[in-house]
């Protein structure tokens, strides 16, 4: 069309992500890249579109009255970028027989074992590569973006997303062998609704954190949060053994924990609705491994394997 912008795609992505962020600084680290570059980058969008879209300001950037516009557009653009490259991944791992399974917490062949015995008796010839995740940050389609499934606490189950229950069971409390509740053998959810709560980076999803934070028995977030920012499983260990604040994970996953982490301190928590551990994929996925994954852990969950 005559008078149309060539986009490239990589432009389109460093713009929604400086939207995103607020700031070129954040954008460029969560990018990759140097913040000169990105800068230039997004200059030469503008120049090309012949509109400005973001205004610069001590604090960071906001969005123009044409950056509003041009947004939601962009954004559609990149996620559709992002869900195709999953799907051709998918489609490779599946031509070579391989099933990448990402997690959240130790690592399936401690935590869930007996899910990927099945699946080795059953495919001796299948490759199942593990992925650690960082805690579901942005959409959930974008953040499966890479594996063909996630082993964890489920996060937000959005259109197109699928999610099979592998295993339910209690939740308990984590907090530093030096917290005041360490020296108890029990916890109710009263016991520790007011205490104080290790905060998560502000992109992990609001509902998934909060589930750690016991907001489904509170409605609403803890009165009382760390200093912490954490986003992955190894960040939250660094801030449990010297944090003052406490969370709550699957027992298993605690128990886990403890067992490498000398500095920390598990204690189930009795009355707290259970921690329901999940595969969670994307329904457009199209690997034939992965629909004998989730039927394993549904026979599995059937008859009470773990």
């Amino acid at each position: 069309m005559e008078g149309a912008v060539p986009f490239r795609n990589r432009q389109l992505e460093y713009f929604v992500t400086v939207a995103d962020e607020g700031q070129i600084t954040r954008a460029a680290a969560k990018l990759h890249i140097a913040q000169p570059a990105l800068s230039q980058a997004i200059a030469q969008l503008e120049s090309e579109m012949g509109v400005k879209l973001l205004e610069r300001h001590p604090r960071g950037v906001s969005l123009t009255p044409a950056g509003e516009m041009f947004y939601p557009k962009a954004r559609a653009v990149v996620e559709r970028e992002s869900e195709a490259a999953s799907v051709a991944s998918s489609l490779r791992r599946a031509s070579s027989g391989t099933i990448e399974l990402g997690f959240i917490g130790p690592p399936p062949t401690l935590s869930s074992p007996d899910l990927l015995a099945a699946i080795e008796r059953a495919h001796p010839d299948a490759e199942i590569a593990l992925r650690d995740l960082p805690f579901p940050a942005g959409s959930t389609a974008s953040w499966l973006a890479g594996v063909d499934a996630a082993l964890c606490v489920a996060p937000a189950l959005e259109p197109g997303v699928s999610a099979q229950t592998v295993r339910i069971e209690p939740r308990a409390a984590v907090t530093s062998a030096e917290h005041p509740l360490a020296m108890r053998e029990e916890l109710t959810v009263a016991d520790v609704l007011d205490e104080t709560f290790v905060a998560y980076h502000p992109d992990v999803q609001p509902e998934w954190a909060g589930w750690h934070s016991l907001d489904d028995h509170r409605g609403g977030p803890p009165s009382s949060l760390t200093t912490d920012s954490v986003l992955t499983s190894l960040q939250m260990l660094s801030a449990m053994t010297t944090s003052t604040g406490i969370t709550t994970v699957p027992i298993r996953d605690a128990q886990i924990a403890s067992q490498v982490l000398s500095g920390v301190k598990v204690i189930p928590v009795s009355d707290a609705t259970p921690a329901v551990i999940s595969l969670v994929w994307l329904e457009e996925n199209r690997n034939p491994l992965l629909e004998v994954l989730a039927a394993t852990a549904e026979g599995m969950l059937a008859h009470g394997d773990r």
